[in-house]
């Protein structure tokens, strides 16, 4: 498979999982998943920003190249979201399991997502 084919597969994967995964994780392993030690409204405005972008990263499957400020969004975003989160994490010891839920799914986002677009572009 080509880079391209990789990187909607990606997009999709990722789309998906921001629409419909991120309330369950936060359900299911709060301390690695939601912020404020249980009483905070964080979930439904995380999940409500996520969603959203799930939804265009879903269209943007469909025409990378064309979609690729929101693809680089979602790069930069979710690095920024994960340093941010895991300075927070080190200053807060309730907030420690971040560091092996959220901050890395982030990263491991932002990495895949990163290295495929400009190999998809050369493609």
């Amino acid at each position: 498979m080509d880079a391209d084919r990789w990187l909607r597969i990606a997009l999709i994967a990722v789309g998906l999982v921001f629409i419909f995964g991120i309330y369950p994780l936060g359900i299911v392993w709060p301390s690695g998943w939601t912020w404020g030690h249980g009483h905070s409204h964080y979930l439904m405005m995380i999940i409500g920003v996520y969603a959203t972008l799930g939804v265009f990263l879903l269209l943007a499957s469909r025409d990378p190249q064309g979609y690729s400020s929101i693809i680089w969004f979602t790069v930069w975003s979710s690095v920024v979201h994960a340093a941010i989160m895991a300075v927070q994490s080190f200053t807060d010891p309730m907030e420690r399991g971040h560091l092996i839920a959220d901050v890395p799914a982030l990263l491991i986002v932002a990495l895949v997502l990163g290295i495929l677009m400009p190999l998809a572009r050369k493609a």
